[in-house]
Parts: structure tokens; sequence; C-alpha cells
């Protein structure tokens, strides 16, 4: 069966955000055929497109055997598990994980869009993606996001 590099965003504007983010990190670890490359540090943003509290938010880099939709459907039990409700799109969540990037990939399927089709707009995802593969994002993408609010959050350790 063939090793996939997918990176995850993650995301959680409900609770105790970095705690979720940091069971997240660790489930993604756990499961099968999947390894846990590199993650992002935390950092905290404005939401975008949604209403509710500051987001945090991460990226976490897995090496893994599950096919794409297996990815898919592994990452949505990893949200289910720690609360997710969707009641309406970009709702307030406890924990949300998109799939980003799959190697190379180009997957356009009514319940999976790789790469994801908006990360280029969100600097929540592309400051973190950058962290831990910058070669992944272009400069132009970063220059674009500029004016999003987002700080680093060194004082909350994602693998603590």
């Amino acid at each position: 069966m063939p090793d996939h590099t997918a990176y995850i965003g993650l995301g959680a504007n409900l609770g105790d955000a970095p705690a979720a983010l940091r069971s997240a990190v660790q489930a993604l670890a756990a499961l099968p055929g999947t390894q846990l490359l590199k993650c992002s540090a935390l950092y905290c943003s404005a939401p975008v497109d949604a209403t509710g509290p500051d987001f945090f938010n991460a990226v976490a880099a897995v090496r893994t055997e599950l096919s794409p939709h297996d990815l898919l459907a592994a990452l949505q039990s990893i949200e289910t598990a720690a609360g997710r409700e969707r009641p309406y799109r970009n709702a307030p969540r406890t924990l949300d994980l998109d799939i980003l990037l799959i190697d190379d990939l180009a997957i356009d399927a009514p319940s999976l869009t790789v790469p994801h089709p908006r990360m280029h707009e969100r600097a929540f995802v592309l400051l973190p993606l950058a962290e831990i593969a910058p070669g992944r994002v272009p400069g132009e993408w970063l220059a674009a996001v500029r004016s999003q609010r987002i700080a680093r959050r060194d004082d909350l350790l994602l693998n603590k």
C-alpha cells in the first residue's frame, strides 16, 4: 500500500481549544498506518467567514497508508469524538480537521477536494503550513493574506 504525505489543518474556537488541538495531534499520530512527521506552533486568529471567539489553528504533516477518503473518514471520526457538531456552515467548533494537501494529488469529489479550495485565502492555514513546509506556500499567497489578524502563540505549546 503506498504511503502518502498529507498536511492537515487543525482549528478550534470552542471550549479549551489548545487542549482540543493537542488531543487531535495525538489522535492523528495514533491512526492506523500513520506517522506524525511535523506539527506547527499554535496560531490565534479572528474567525474568517465564521462567527464566535477567536480560533486556535495549527497544521500537522503525516505520512499515512490511508487512502485520501479513508483519511477524511478518520479525521471526521476524530472531530465527532471531540464533540464536533455541524449546525450550520462555518459554525463555531470544538474541532475542525481539514485535509489541505496530499502529495501532489488533485481530487475533486463531492466529499473531498484537494488541495483545499480556500487554503490560499487564509492566513491561519498558510502561516502554520509555511512553518513546517515552506516550499508548499508561494510568497504571493502569504502576501495576499498579510492583512488578516493572526498571532503565533509560543506560550501555548502544541506538544506538551
